[in-house]
């Protein structure tokens, strides 16, 4: 009995920082179809099962769709018979796509640079094929804060992945549902409902930087508990008058 109440205690944390980022952020509409960026991976799991919960509830009323993209000429695989059965077990129509990419055509960008973009590009191609009108990435908070720390950290630059981004070039919205949510929820999630975890074989994967910021979110975090709530904030109270001009450097 403890056990299903932790589980609905979690459930009920994760659903209301879901629900907040969905109405705060305007991600979810009536009459939306939305294309579920299905990697296999927790977090694109926990998005599909999240949103098919929520679509079973009147308003805002929307369909779904998961979309899986396969690349052919990397030896990475998910187990496509475990996406579909997840789908199906929560009434989500699965959609497997392939691609593949030629590292050789443009030495300036690294592998997983160009494995990224073409999958996303895929993305596209088919929410366009399926008459969506907006992609779902599963983006939690963490990764949010730590793509804000590293482009301060790498790119001088303040900016993040924005839960919603209006994309006018493909006529399509990108939303990212999982925004106010923690990972270390997303983890307790999967754990739970026994999320089968993807065996990654990618010879390209190797984003040493993230992982080692994710370390700096945690360590700010022990030296402030609210440090995550505080990074937010910032980015919508960006005081000008008490910054340096922009000169070069």
């Amino acid at each position: 009995m403890a056990r299903r109440t932790e589980e609905q205690q979690l459930m009920s944390r994760i659903e209301r920082r879901l629900m907040k980022g969905i109405v705060d952020y305007n991600l979810v509409e009536d009459g939306d179809h939305i294309l579920v960026a299905l990697s296999g991976g927790k977090d694109s799991l926990a998005l599909t099962e999240l949103l098919a919960r929520r679509a079973c509830i009147y308003r805002p009323h929307f369909t779904l769709t998961a979309v899986h993209i396969a690349m052919r000429n990397i030896p990475y695989r998910i187990n496509v018979d475990y996406l579909r059965s997840f789908c199906e077990e929560r009434g989500v129509p699965f959609v497997l796509r392939e691609t593949e990419f030629d590292a050789s055509t443009d030495t300036r960008k690294s592998p997983c640079f160009l494995c990224s973009w073409n999958r996303r590009k895929e993305l596209f191609t088919a929410a366009q094929d399926l008459g969506c009108n907006k992609i779902a990435l599963g983006h939690h908070m963490d990764d949010i804060l730590v793509t804000l720390l590293m482009n301060q950290i790498f790119q001088g630059a303040f900016s993040t992945m924005p839960p919603r981004l209006m994309m006018k070039k493909f006529d399509m919205t990108i939303i990212r549902p999982l925004c106010l949510v923690h990972e270390a929820d997303i983890k307790a999630l999967a754990t739970v409902h026994a999320y089968r975890k993807q065996v990654k074989n990618c010879p390209y994967e190797h984003d040493s930087h993230r992982s080692a910021m994710h370390d700096v979110l945690h360590r700010l975090e022990k030296m402030n508990p609210e440090a995550r709530y505080s990074l937010w904030a910032s980015m919508t109270n960006v005081q000008e008058e008490f910054l340096p001009p922009k000169v070069g450097l």
